[in-house]
């Protein structure tokens, strides 16, 4: 319930802390599961004292319990072990702290822990969080490698000897966490947000040696699985050993099964690229012989051809035989043309010169033309004593008309 109060008329401290008292209690007891992470028997003590905290986030609650209660799971429960608590809230009011007072401690086991991992692995999966097509990938030699593991581990033993002994050239940027506990999740989640935001990093290796299930749980986490999805930086798993297989291995864009594999995966080999590169170099110089022996073989075979050997003999005097042939057959269809149209010219002239005055003339005949020109065909046309002329085949002369007789006179 709401408490009024102001500047003129605060709560004392006491009466605050007996208000939020009363709140817990009314609420009940509930089951809280989390991880042991600290815990206090202390010899003849009744009363245990431990810490449950959250592995995926930062928090954490102090739990209290009679020493039968934690008797009953002391074999199978210490710290880091996951349990399952049923507990009151209490508040302890001069002090104003919240705790909880456990009445039953129940460890989780192995199974429990498995099936939930699976639920959890196919919710993230129908996500697409695990799609094939979201994996991005590796660069073929990263300048600069990030690397999240454990301080001092074997792990990072591994990785930074095997890469440095494949490419001496390369450098790493090292991110030492707590790859076990409490504190393993926000730790490896905050050193792969680092490592994500440096430009020059150019992949993430995520490495741990082996263990057991519950060892390992801090890579099926689900906060660190969506912290790697999100990463733009290609994000290599090397998680424990082959048979492992957190939730990380999905999600990353490629899974190493042991650290040393994430470092011949992540940096080639420098005696290998050599190799490769003197092979290459091998097969080109190979590819060039034998396309130049392949051109040598075709300028012979050209050059052998009797076109290249005489081109002389080939273009000019075998064509000059056909110029010839062509040249005698012009001529002949030319003298063929000009025969005919002299035969032409010769029979038309011929009738030329049967149908014109001239031949007429030649026969006897002449013609009679007046002063102005005009020929006499008609006697009424002319009159006496009119002179004409008179032309015929070897010149012309004049007559005079006389009107007495019907011929006429030359002067």
């Amino acid at each position: 319930m709401a408490v009024n109060t102001s500047a003129d008329a605060p709560l004392p401290v006491g009466e605050v802390s007996r208000l939020i008292g009363g709140w817990i209690e009314r609420l009940g007891a509930v089951w809280v599961e989390g991880q042991i992470t600290q815990l206090s028997r202390r010899p003849g003590a009744g009363v245990v004292f431990l810490t449950l905290r959250d592995p995926s986030h930062d928090i954490s609650v102090g739990v209290t319990c009679y020493r039968q209660v934690f008797d009953a799971v002391a074999d199978v429960v210490g710290e880091g072990a996951r349990v399952v608590v049923h507990a009151k809230p209490e508040w302890y009011a001069p002090r104003g702290q919240l705790s909880l007072r456990a009445v039953e401690i129940r460890p989780v086991g192995v199974g429990e822990l498995l099936a939930r991992l699976e639920q959890l692995k196919k919710s993230l999966a129908a996500e697409g969080l695990f799609a094939a097509e979201r994996k991005k990938p590796l660069p073929f030699l990263p300048q600069l490698v990030g690397l999240v593991c454990g301080r001092a581990s074997a792990a990072e033993r591994d990785v930074l000897e095997n890469a440095r002994h494949r490419w001496p050239a390369v450098r790493f940027e090292v991110r030492n966490v707590a790859v076990q506990g409490v504190h393993a999740v926000p730790q490896v989640v905050q050193a792969v947000k680092e490592l994500d935001e440096l430009s020059e990093v150019d992949v993430i290796i995520v490495a741990r040696g082996g263990g057991s299930v519950e060892d390992l749980l801090p890579f099926s986490d689900e906060q660190l699985v969506r912290a790697v999805a999100a990463c733009r930086t290609p994000v290599v798993s090397a998680i424990g050993h082959e048979p492992d297989n957190p939730l990380l291995d999905h999600v990353a864009d490629l899974r190493a099964s042991t650290p040393t594999d994430a470092a011949k995966k992540v940096v080639p080999d420098v005696g290998e690229e050599l190799e490769r590169v003197r092979m290459l170099r091998g097969r080109a110089r190979r590819c060039v012989e034998a396309f130049v022996e392949r051109e040598e073989r075709g300028l012979a075979h050209a050059l052998a051809r009797p076109a290249i050997q005489d081109p002389h003999r080939m273009i000019i005097d075998e064509r000059a035989d056909h110029v010839s042939s062509l040249t005698d057959r012009s001529r002949r269809c030319l003298r063929h043309l000009l025969d005919r149209a002299d035969s032409e010219l010769t029979h038309t002239h011929a009738r030329v010169v049967a149908l014109s005055p001239a031949a007429t003339l030649k026969r006897g005949y002449a013609v009679l033309q007046r002063a102005d020109g005009h020929v006499v065909r008609d006697p009424g046309e002319v009159t006496a004593d009119e002179v004409l002329r008179a032309r015929v085949a070897e010149g012309e002369f004049t007559v005079r008309v006389d009107e007495q007789t019907s011929g006429s006179t030359g002067t």
